[in-house]
């Protein structure tokens, strides 16, 4: 069997893992729909969590530190599509050790501080463990994005135990969040041509140049009133 002959044989046969996987979801609904309330759950927690720490800032310093706050459920077609993108075994098991973003909270703050001020509360709290902390603010990803992401575990107590279920959070500012929303709708129009993209994709970057520019602008202006309170 040649390379190319095996590649095919490899799709088909992941193709039908897909196929029964999903059946056997189908047929079995009450084991997936527990699985997937525990994520929504602890969402729930670290959503609960933030909105604690902003009512605790607005008191102690005059002052919300988050703008909004945006929650969100992997779906079940991108679930099993990133399972397949990495070659992933399709089980609910395998869906709770290799996958961590099905659960995703996303915070926008005021300003850069506020963004590492929270992280720090939040990891501080005995009942958060960190998996994962990537910093795309010090370290932008080439095509400009700039955010703080964290993968975390939070426990939630169900009826029987307590359960450890990991949780992706996204904290950025306005400016990055409305930069990011820009890039999404961009990355997924179709209809670019390859001149266009590369002329956008150049346009992006120099708009993310410029709002971290605005932010850091920003920052400044609002440490100056901090220090005339």
């Amino acid at each position: 069997m040649n390379n190319e002959n095996k590649q095919n044989h490899m799709l088909i046969n992941r193709q039908d893992n897909i196929d029964e996987f999903l059946r056997i979801a189908h047929e079995n609904l009450d084991p997936v729909q527990d699985f997937l309330t525990n994520y929504e759950c602890a969402i729930m927690e670290i959503e609960t969590k933030f909105n604690v720490l902003n009512a605790r800032f607005s008191i102690k310093y005059d002052g919300n530190p988050i703008e909004s706050i945006h929650t969100r459920l992997k779906s079940w077609d991108s679930i099993i599509d990133k399972l397949n993108r990495k070659h992933l075994p399709f089980s609910l098991d395998s869906i709770a050790k290799n996958i961590f973003d099905v659960a995703g909270v996303r915070v926008v703050c005021s300003f850069v501080d506020d963004i590492y001020t929270l992280a720090d509360c939040l990891l501080s709290q005995d009942d958060i463990h960190l998996i994962e902390k990537k910093d795309y603010i010090k370290n932008p990803k080439e095509n400009g994005y700039r955010s703080l992401h964290l993968i975390v575990e939070v426990p939630i107590f169900t009826e029987k135990e307590p359960k450890n279920i990991p949780v992706e959070i996204q904290l950025r500012t306005i400016a990055m969040d409305f930069w990011a929303s820009l890039e999404h709708k961009m990355r997924y129009k179709k209809n670019l041509n390859e001149e266009q993209l590369q002329r956008l994709s150049h346009e992006m970057m120099y708009c993310a140049d410029r709002s971290a520019e605005l932010d850091d602008r920003m920052n400044h202006v609002h440490e100056e009133l901090k220090k005339e309170d």
